[in-house]
């Protein structure tokens, strides 16, 4: 907001405070209430904290259009708990691993061991199988990918005697000269309107992969001032013209502005900072037989919105695609963050994922959530690689689908009525 908006160090500063305390509130309140519900022994304090932690978790990613992101589960994908991904997805591995911690805590505080012997056993059982039990996807095709990371500076990318220039001639070069079957280029790589851009210019880009049998997935803004704006990513493709997709998950104050704080984005220098919304589920862009799904920047970290796809099994994703421009944050730990977050998804789905992005972390992931390649932050090159598209549903996958995160929230307030309710007279004896 300072650096990149023009926003006064005091305010920014104060958002930045602001936005912290808000969302750390949501934990504050669930170990409140914890704290006075949790003294009926060391079983009904665990499964409660884990409970509370849940709807806390969920909470923060859910209301006022969510913000998950630094969700506990990410810390444990490298981990035990990571075989429960595809189970319970994000949000369920965040609820064993609070119930992990709140008995280790305590079995020290009350010095009783053995209900943290039962949880540690509980959960690392399963995660001790063989991998092949927890396998939900089948392989389908390959895809040679090329993903397109420009690298253009983020106090430049709207600028229109630098950063726009660059950015028009090095991607409309790179996806010209690229040979992959798909080529993906990041989030407003071509930061300009259709109707803006050079004469020739996207027909140039449309010829070569309308001519032939390679596709393109190119974010770009889209829209006028009488209907409105979206942030989007088109297909260039001889099997299905016309695609597009529409952002849809917005980020606030970056890309929609909410009630009574126009004051407050206006005093940013940020362009285009209030789009439309495109719809939940959209249809995948066909490449090779292969379904790739787009979504754009943060939107990977909702991985209930992405279960949206997966209500028809037959039109469900087989590739995941990520454009992303984190160029705000520069070589900061929000890069890898996010590659991490894609990792996860991959884990809860099964489906390998590509990452386009406009500074980093450009990568290709397996269906397991492993990074098989990846390019260096800050630099401009092209990422060449192969994905292996997966088919099938997770456990995770087909109850999101069609229900959403309500499983979780019933379950966590079902769990609370059990253990916290009423104590009978003879309890009390």
């Amino acid at each position: 907001m300072y650096t990149y908006g023009g926003l006064p160090s005091l305010l920014a500063g104060g958002a930045v405070i602001g936005l912290a305390a808000a969302l750390g509130g949501y934990y504050a309140i669930a170990v409140w209430v914890w704290k006075r519900g949790a003294q009926r022994g060391p079983a009904v304090a665990t499964v409660s904290f884990a409970a509370l932690w849940l709807m806390a978790e969920m909470a923060r990613g859910t209301w006022l259009t969510g913000f998950g992101w630094g969700a506990i589960a990410y810390a444990h994908i490298d981990g035990p708990l990571a075989f429960y991904l595809p189970w319970l997805g994000t949000y369920g591995v965040s609820a064993l691993a609070a119930a992990w911690a709140a008995a280790m805590g305590i079995a020290v505080v009350r010095r009783s061991p053995w209900p943290a012997c039962w949880v540690s056993f509980a959960l690392l059982l399963p995660a001790a199988l063989p991998s092949e039990i927890n396998t939900w996807t089948t392989p389908t095709g390959t895809l040679q990918v090329s993903l397109l990371q420009g690298n253009i500076p983020q106090d430049e990318k709207f600028e229109t005697g630098s950063g726009v220039p660059l950015a028009l001639q090095w991607y409309r070069d790179a996806l010209l000269q690229a040979d992959g079957d798909l080529v993906v280029a990041p989030e407003t790589a071509v930061p300009l309107l259709p109707q803006q851009l050079p004469e020739g210019y996207w027909a140039s880009l449309s010829e070569k992969f309308t001519q032939s049998s390679q596709a393109a997935i190119i974010g770009i803004p889209l829209g006028s001032f009488q209907t409105g704006y979206t942030n989007s990513v088109v297909g260039l493709s001889a099997s299905q013209t016309g695609w597009q997709y529409d952002k849809h998950h917005l980020v606030p104050f970056g890309e929609f502005i909410p009630p009574l704080f126009k004051w407050f984005t206006q005093l940013m220098n940020i362009p285009l900072g209030d789009f439309n919304r495109g719809p939940l589920g959209q249809p995948s862009l066909d490449v090779r037989g292969e379904r790739v799904a787009a979504n754009i920047c943060y939107e990977d970290l909702y991985g209930e919105e992405l279960a949206t796809r997966f209500s028809n099994p037959a039109a469900a994703p087989t590739v995941f695609a990520n454009v992303s421009n984190l160029g705000w944050f520069n070589r900061t730990v929000a890069l890898n963050q996010h590659l991490h977050i894609s990792r996860a998804r991959a884990l809860e789905f099964q489906r390998p994922f590509v990452r386009a992005t406009n500074t980093g972390a450009t990568a290709i992931l397996s269906h397991e959530g492993t990074v098989l390649q990846k390019l260096q932050p800050q630099t401009r090159a092209v990422l060449t690689g192969e994905v292996q598209g997966r088919t099938g549903l997770t456990p995770y996958a087909w109850w999101a689908s069609h229900f959403g995160l309500w499983p979780l929230w019933i379950a966590a307030l079902l769990v609370l009525a059990v253990v916290w309710r009423p104590r009978r007279l003879s309890d009390h004896c």
